[in-house]
């Protein structure tokens, strides 16, 4: 059985605003822990309407305080953003307060545009590499005695028995290869980047991986945009939403308001060079009845050899996505019953 987690954007609907996201997120989390889900993930974007999702530790402290059980992780920290020492003392203080339910999933992209980047890193004058601080972060969090120290005597706070869950985030060979040489968990954004890279990536991660403190196991992840609705033409029609902001977001620098209403978008009319990204953009989206989308659900898993599967629910409306992580828990036989479905009602 696909193990399923939950990453979400926060996103915000045309009528809303990012207060509102923000309540659904917790809303969101709070089902999945009562559906079964794995992981609750949030992400770090910048500059970028209509997501809410900006600061990820301080969402996850407040989700984690909410919940019980569920891990609670950021899809995720970008590094090169931020000194690895302050991200260290954050997932620190975190798994202090929760422990063994706190992942920490790294990236090394921006997270924002040109002009974001611009300000998230005013005043820094010292150029670290990725890799370098991947090493001071591990050392960080592990206090390794052996381990890279740029600092000597550093230590980071809080002192606790527990660590975070190190990930980190990519989408081919290069984060494969690092998480493989430090030994840590991989996460695949199949949703950002579809093609073969990535399953071949997979395969060199655990023929390559070393045991570390971090890991003794190589363990990988797969994430996917999906659109599930009880009829194949209607989810086929949430869709238009998810395909609109992915078009103008990644070729224009989308500044909407909200996520817009599918309706809003039967008519909408492309040109011949947007409809063919559109069609290309496909390959990172499942889209179908909750068994059809299962079935593809499984394949990727397959074809990744993944054992968790990192699901992106960004359509349009709360209520759609809420019933999407429903219909997925039922076909996968997560543990859903009549009581849970009343509960889950209350949250909408």
């Amino acid at each position: 059985m696909t193990t399923l987690s939950i990453l979400d954007y926060s996103p915000v609907d045309e009528g809303s605003n990012d207060q509102e996201a923000l309540r659904q997120t917790v809303q969101m989390a709070i089902a999945a822990e009562q559906l079964g889900y794995h992981r609750f993930w949030v992400s770090e974007h910048h500059h970028l309407p209509p997501l809410a999702g900006s600061n990820p530790e301080m969402l996850m402290m407040h989700l984690a305080d909410r919940t019980h059980s569920i891990r609670i992780g950021s899809g995720g920290v970008m590094l090169p953003n931020y000194s690895a020492y302050k991200v260290a003392e954050n997932f620190r203080m975190l798994e202090a307060l929760h422990p063994g339910r706190i992942d920490l999933g790294a990236g090394r992209a921006a997270g924002a545009g040109r002009i974001g980047r611009t300000a998230l890193n005013e005043g820094r004058n010292e150029s670290v590499s990725y890799e370098q601080q991947l090493a001071d972060l591990i050392h960080y969090l592990h206090q390794d005695a052996n381990g890279v120290d740029r600092f000597p005597g550093l230590i980071a706070t809080p002192q606790i028995d527990t660590q975070p869950e190190l990930w980190l985030l990519g989408t081919g060979n290069g984060s494969a290869e690092l998480a493989a040489t430090y030994g840590t968990a991989l996460a695949f954004a199949h949703f950002i980047h579809a093609s073969d890279v990535g399953p071949q990536a997979a395969k060199r991660y655990r023929r390559e991986f070393q045991p570390s403190e971090v890991r003794k196991q190589p363990y990988t992840m797969v994430g996917i945009f999906i659109s599930v609705a009880d009829t194949e033409e209607e989810a086929q029609l949430q869709a238009l939403s998810w395909d609109y902001w992915l078009l103008m977001s990644e070729n224009k620098g989308l500044r909407k308001p909200g996520l817009l209403p599918p309706e809003q978008l039967q008519s909408h009319v492309y040109t011949e060079e947007e409809q063919n990204q559109i069609t290309a953009r496909r390959e990172r989206i499942l889209i179908g009845t909750p068994h059809k989308v299962r079935a593809r659900i499984e394949r990727l898993a397959a074809r990744y050899e993944a054992d968790e599967v990192l699901i992106l629910p960004l359509v349009y409306g709360f209520h759609n996505r809420m019933r999407m992580i429903q219909q997925l828990a039922k076909v996968f036989e997560m543990g859903e019953n009549a009581e849970k479905e009343r509960d889950l009602q209350d949250l909408l």
